[in-house]
């Protein structure tokens, strides 16, 4: 599968990301006939720059229309209308948009279709999100990964006065993201480059493992004296090394749930979609005894699982953080016993038989569980 990873460690707008997929391979001309089949009246262009000493592509939109607000089914209509995209560029455009407007939404308290999109309304904001997925597609990217998020510091001078940074639509699309602060203060994330990572993204945190095919640089406008304003992205295959996928860490420090409430919100937990959960035997504050409840998640199952914590436990609080999970590439490969097919996982490291298989093949022929296990192993010893 080929893959990108967007390093936003000066953070993410959507300039800088078409200019890093046009520094990367992304043909500018293409492009550039796909936007001007949005009819804005705006000329585009790609300059080669620096920052800090390093070779970018910085995009530029310059002129068209300038009209302030735009609702959400214009824009959508300018999307559609362009002849030049191809159907998978408007779907994707469309969904940044539909993303966009859910979090302007909460931000105003209004409905979706009544949002007016101010700042990214514009034409340059529209030609950023479209180039962008044009970008993605002409480059064949079929899942895309970033990193945590520099979001930047200090105030920013918006329609509605000035605010912190993270600015309100910014922050409402950052949800449950990892983000952070480094650099000079100003605003490094914009609502347009957040909407994209939010919105096509597959996941946040560590580079997944793959093999670099090409890397780009995507420019800032600013060049700072002591900070490196470029977006980097890294495209290339996945790889049949050691697995690296990022996972989401939920524990909680448990001193007042019984030992039944604990292995029912286990069960609730691995039920739920949990990749892992374990139970820990704790001393606790006071030398009171407790529990340290860890389960490893899917990102994307961090919230439903942590509910679940709240609900089934006593807990009033618990930590998420993200870490880097390494796997060998495992199959499973069926064995005959004489009691019965038994699952076998197969490693680099060796082979185990499933437990939940000789479980029910110990219950069902009445012998000794350990029994099962051994003719498991005998019978993938004997065929492989």
């Amino acid at each position: 599968m080929k893959i990108c990873y967007l390093d936003a460690f000066s953070g993410i707008s959507g300039d800088m990301t078409v200019g890093a997929l046009a520094d990367a391979g992304a043909e500018t001309s293409p492009l550039i006939e796909a936007l001007e089949s949005l009819v804005t009246g705006a000329s585009f262009r790609f300059e080669k720059v620096k920052r800090r000493g390093l070779a970018a592509t910085k995009f530029h939109v310059e002129g068209g229309e300038t009209k302030a607000h735009r609702h959400l089914p214009h824009i959508l209509r300018m999307i559609d209308g362009a002849e030049k995209l191809p159907s998978e560029v408007k779907q994707k455009a469309a969904q940044v948009f539909q993303r966009l407007a859910e979090a302007e939404a909460s931000v105003h308290g209004t409905a979706i279709e009544k949002v007016h999109f101010h700042e990214v309304g514009a034409v340059d904001s529209i030609a950023d999100i479209v180039g962008a997925c044009y970008g993605f597609h002409a480059l064949g990217i079929e899942q895309i990964y970033c990193s945590k998020i520099n979001v930047g510091s200090g105030m920013v001078k918006m329609d509605h006065g000035i605010l912190p940074v993270p600015a309100p639509a910014t922050a409402a699309l950052l949800k449950d993201v990892p983000i952070y602060a480094r650099g000079p203060e100003t605003e490094l994330t914009t609502p347009t480059g957040a909407a994209i990572a939010v919105a096509l993204g597959s996941g946040f945190g560590p580079m997944p493992a793959m093999k670099i095919a090409a890397t780009g640089f995507g420019a800032g406008t600013k060049d700072f004296p002591d900070h490196t304003n470029l977006l980097r992205i890294l495209i290339g295959e996945t790889t049949t090394a050691s697995e690296s996928t990022t996972v989401s860490v939920i524990e909680a420090n448990i001193d007042d749930s019984s030992p039944q409430v604990l292995g029912y919100a286990m069960d609730r937990l691995l039920e739920a979609g949990a990749l892992d959960v374990t139970l820990q035997p704790l001393l606790m504050k006071k030398n009171r005894q407790g529990t340290l409840l860890s389960i490893i998640a899917k990102p994307e199952d961090q919230e439903k699982l942590a509910a679940i914590v709240m609900a089934e436990t006593s807990t009033i609080g618990l930590r998420i953080h993200t870490a880097e999970r390494r796997v060998q590439p495992r199959s499973f490969i069926e064995v005959e016993t004489p009691y019965g097919k038994v699952r076998m996982k197969v490693a680099a490291s060796g082979f185990a038989p499933e437990y939940d298989d000789c479980r029910q093949l110990a219950i069902a022929s009445g012998k000794p569980i350990k029994e099962i296990i051994a003719e498991a192993n005998a019978a993938y010893m004997k065929e492989f």
